[in-house]
């Protein structure tokens, strides 16, 4: 298909960023590191729950990880639950791409729309078996997404919207230390690994440090 060469062209051609292993930023404290989290990135984040929440929630994730598809398939429900839709914490899912089909995930999220975007990751995270690891995954992507070719193809092709989901990579990678996904932060506190709810309830529970 004339569309989908296209497409993958684009995202080939502009290849990724292999991320350098760097050493680690120095320790710095939970709220200076929260008030850094909180700076204005190359994108502007699209927050879930009320922005006046006196916690916040920061997720680093790729759309082809499946240690991040299981949290939304079977963390982020509850989490939600407890936490965002009662007013106690807002949640920002910020883009991490580990490779050019995640980018692709990621650009036709952004493209939906604002109020269409975390359905559609959720979507995708739920979907991923079906389309991030068979043949043709960008066709398989684009089926998911709904977006007709031409809209699918526009998508990939926005510089801006592409450069943009690379810089918030970077900079997580360059100021936080990240090398892998899913990455959580909680009031500026990182957790590592594949956190379960009661993580975030010790971590939400914590006192500020």
């Amino acid at each position: 298909m004339t569309w989908l060469r296209r497409a993958a062209t684009r995202l080939a051609s502009a290849g990724l960023v292999t991320l350098a292993a760097a050493a680690a930023p120095a320790a710095a404290s939970d709220a200076t590191v929260a008030a850094e989290l909180m700076q204005p990135g190359p994108l502007p984040d699209i927050v879930e729950g009320a922005t006046s929440a006196p916690a916040t929630i920061v997720e680093y994730a790729s759309m082809t990880c499946s240690h991040c598809a299981a949290f939304h398939q079977q963390v982020w429900p509850a989490l939600k639950a407890k936490y965002v839709d009662t007013g106690k914490a807002k949640f920002i899912l910020r883009e991490f791409p580990l490779d050019p089909l995640a980018i692709a995930a990621f650009m036709a999220a952004r493209c939906a729309g604002p109020d269409k975007r975390e359905a559609l990751i959720d979507h995708l995270f739920e979907s991923q078996g079906e389309w991030a690891f068979r043949d043709e995954p960008l066709e398989r992507l684009r089926r998911e997404t709904g977006l007709s070719p031409a809209d699918f193809l526009a998508c990939v092709k926005d510089k801006a919207l592409f450069d943009g989901i690379n810089a918030t990579r970077d900079s997580a990678a360059e100021r936080f230390g990240l090398d892998s996904t899913p990455t959580f932060f909680v009031n500026g506190h990182k957790l590592d690994g594949e956190p379960a709810l009661p993580a975030f309830d010790a971590a939400l529970a914590a006192p500020a440090k």
